[in-house]
């Protein structure tokens, strides 16, 4: 790893506590991974758009977005992102537990990269969350990091 490189910064838009101390947990320990958390799609758009108590966040350069979120849901942050000339070059993670391929056609028609179901198990939520982080903070060459 090039250490001249900036951390790599991922946001997490999830309002379950329990699947952020999951993820929390994936990521522990990866030097160079800073990991936002935001309970919601109002806080994650001003979050992206440096809103409110967010005026000097971090532009990620990863988004992993919960669909069934509270006050504006991730159908609408996804919209938002995807839109947005800023924004649209974020690869935006879905991860949620819907299943319904009425969801999944959507978020794809709304342009997200991936489209994950959670797993209902622990280990396989971790084992998910880290295969996500090495395929996008590993693998893959990111807009941010150019």
């Amino acid at each position: 790893m090039d250490t001249t490189a900036r951390p790599i910064e991922v946001l997490l838009v999830e309002d379950d506590p329990g699947d952020v101390l999951l993820t929390r947990e994936a990521f522990e320990g990866k030097i160079g991974n800073t990991l936002h958390v935001v309970g919601d799609g109002v806080e994650a758009l001003d979050f992206l758009y440096r809103r409110g108590g967010h005026g000097d966040a971090p532009r990620p350069d990863l988004i992993l977005l919960d669909l069934n979120l509270p006050r504006c849901d991730g159908r609408e942050v996804l919209e938002s992102i995807k839109s947005d000339p800023e924004l649209r070059r974020i690869p935006v993670v879905v991860l949620t537990t819907s299943s319904a391929e009425e969801d999944i056609l959507r978020s794809y028609d709304l342009h997200a990269n991936a489209y994950i179901t959670k797993p209902v198990d622990v280990d396989g939520f971790v084992a998910a969350i880290r295969r996500i982080d090495e395929f996008y903070l590993t693998i893959v060459k990111l807009p941010g990091q150019l």
